[in-house]
C-alpha cells in the first residue's frame, strides 16, 4: 500500500479543447489569469465557489509544472476571446450608446 497516490491534475477538455476545472464551467485561463494577476489560492476559490480549495491548489501545481505549455495555450486563448471582441465590436458598434440609453429609459418613464 502506497501512502500517497499520484492524482491527475482536475482539468477536462471540451469538444472544442476549451479546458475546464473538472465538475465546473470554469475556464483554465481564468485560474491563470488570477494566479498570475497575484490572487492566492485561497482567494482563486472565494472567487470561483464552484472550485474547490484542494482543485486550484492542484491546477496551479499544474500550471507550474507545465508552464510552457500552458502559457501558450492561455495566450491563444486571450488572443481567441480578443479577436472575437474585436468582431462583436465590429457589428455592434458602442457609438453613442449611452445616449440611446437614456433616451429609452426617458421613454419608458412617460417623461
Amino acid at each position: 500500500m502506497q501512502a500517497f497516490a499520484a492524482k491527475p491534475p482536475p482539468l477536462v477538455a471540451d469538444e472544442h479543447g476549451v479546458i475546464r476545472v473538472s465538475g465546473t464551467r470554469i475556464q483554465l485561463e481564468t485560474l491563470v489569469l488570477a494566479f498570475d494577476a497575484g490572487a492566492t489560492a485561497e482567494g482563486i476559490a472565494q472567487q470561483y465557489t464552484s472550485v474547490e480549495l484542494a482543485d486550484v491548489y492542484a491546477v496551479i501545481s499544474y500550471v507550474l509544472t507545465n508552464e510552457t505549455a500552458v502559457r501558450d495555450y492561455v495566450a491563444k486563448r486571450v488572443n481567441s476571446a480578443q479577436a472575437l471582441r474585436t468582431v462583436i465590436e465590429g457589428s455592434m458598434p458602442s457609438d453613442g450608446i449611452r445616449q440611446r440609453l437614456l433616451a429609452r429609459r426617458h421613454q419608458a418613464s412617460g417623461m
